[in-house]
């Protein structure tokens, strides 16, 4: 199999093959593309972003800047709505439901590498998709790691580092975050 082929199998690859260096070079240009959108041009700011994504619903609203690693691999749904400086390295999909909101600075990630150091110095990676329910509310700062599923009506506060799955009608605080309270549906 060929690098990209193992990373679109959700196996483990060499990252710095250049078809994979390839691809994330394409989506650079693109969150460039978006980036250099005037924030006053909320059409061109959607019309690119719905270009962007590999999935959307109505009403996409995402603030510059946005760095993702394909960009393709991001499917959102109807309301969806981000503030500045989001970043999703999609390497493997990452799926948002419903009436999504996503505060400043938050990262979403789907790649991790090696704890071994023979595995980090052959320059390994694997990634496991990301699940985002329907009607979250995601604080700014928050950082969602490789595998997670957020359940629907969900709050993660801001600040908070999730390593495991939320289930719905939840509020999750801290690092790790943790469910600190349940919401009635």
């Amino acid at each position: 199999m060929r690098e990209i082929e193992k990373l679109d199998a959700g196996q483990e690859y060499y990252f710095l093959d250049p078809e994979v260096v390839e691809r994330k070079a394409k989506s650079a240009t693109v969150s460039e593309e978006f980036n250099a959108i005037s924030s006053s041009d909320l059409a061109a700011q959607e019309k690119k972003a719905k270009e962007i994504l590999g999935s959307h619903g109505k009403r996409v609203s995402m603030q510059a800047p946005i760095h993702f690693d394909n960009g393709k691999n991001i499917h959102v749904g109807e309301d969806f709505l981000s503030n500045y400086n989001l970043t999703i390295l999609d390497i493997a999909p990452v799926n948002i439901g419903h009436h999504v909101m996503i505060g400043p600075n938050v990262d979403i990630y789907t790649v991790n590498h090696p704890t071994t150091a023979i595995g980090r110095r052959e320059y390994l990676a694997q990634a496991t998709p990301v699940n985002i329910g329907h009607d979250v509310w995601i604080g700014g700062r928050v950082v969602i790691l490789p595998g997670v599923t957020v359940g629907n009506n969900v709050v993660i506060a801001a600040g908070a580092v999730v390593t495991h799955d939320i289930p719905d009608n939840s509020i999750a605080a801290g690092v790790p975050a943790k469910v600190i309270k349940h919401l009635d549906e």
